[in-house]
């Protein structure tokens, strides 16, 4: 998603306009951060993106209006120059920096929204990265055979969950 500030914040809860902003741009980073956890062909890669960008839509039908609002807010960007797929260039620095925002989101989920939003979004992020890791076996041969989550991408969703762990 784009580098601009979000738009304005759209549910009632009091978010400060930096959180605000994490929560609206975690969705597409955790995506990025789901496709980088396994180096794989551009193919895949494209595969895992779009998988990721119908999970983030599917926050449409959530029944948390925090997952509404951050989902309509995203679509609110409108940045058409924004890729279907992409990778973080060094792996590790931008899988650890969407960590450390998923912990800053959880912090803020926890002092300033209900127990409900707040898993709702942690459950809906979490179902964003499992879709992503799940869009595109590993290994194989023409797509035949291979892992369907691979070991990297294992720890990716091990270690995205107990990012929300507090």
């Amino acid at each position: 998603m784009s580098n601009r500030p979000a738009t304005r914040q759209r549910t009632g809860l009091p978010f400060r306009r930096e959180e605000w902003d994490l929560l609206v741009r975690l969705p597409g980073r955790v995506v990025v951060a789901a496709t980088s956890a396994e180096p794989d062909t551009s193919r895949r890669t494209v595969s895992e993106g779009l998988a990721g960008i119908d999970a983030i839509a599917a926050g449409r039908a959530s029944g948390s209006r925090l997952v509404r609002d951050v989902v309509a807010a995203i679509y609110d960007e409108r940045d058409e120059d924004t890729p279907a797929a992409e990778e973080f260039r060094d792996r590790v620095a931008g899988i650890a920096e969407v960590l450390e925002s998923c912990r800053a989101a959880a912090g803020a989920l926890a002092d300033r929204a209900g127990r409900e939003d707040a898993d709702a979004y942690r459950h809906w992020l979490e179902s964003i990265a499992a879709r992503v890791c799940q869009a595109a076996r590993t290994g194989g041969v023409f797509g035949v055979g291979g892992q369907l989550i691979s070991p990297n991408e294992r720890k990716f969703l091990t270690d995205l969950g107990a990012a929300f762990d507090r």
